[in-house]
C-alpha cells in the first residue's frame, strides 16, 4: 500500500535501518508548517538523512500523529 500506512514505528526496532516516510509528493502545506506528501516539516526533512535511528522513529510517531 503506502510506507505511510505500513510501517509502524511502536514495533520497529531502533537497531534496524528505519525507512523514510517520503511519498514522492513533496509540496509544503504553509497552514500546517509540513509536508503534504510524508507529514514533515522543513527541519525533520533536513535532518532525516544524518538522524539517529531513534530520532528518526522519533519523528515517525510524529508523522502518525499529523496524520489524523
Amino acid at each position: 500500500m503506502s510506507i505511510l500506512y505500513d510501517f509502524d514505528p511502536e514495533t520497529a526496532l531502533a537497531t534496524e535501518p528505519v525507512p523514510s516516510p517520503c511519498v514522492g509528493v513533496c509540496k509544503m502545506d504553509e497552514k500546517a508548517g509540513w509536508c503534504a506528501g510524508c507529514f514533515r516539516t522543513i527541519d525533520e526533512l533536513t535532518a532525516w538523512s544524518t538522524s539517529s535511528n531513534q530520532s528518526k522513529l522519533q519523528v515517525w510517531r510524529l508523522v502518525k500523529h499529523r496524520m489524523f
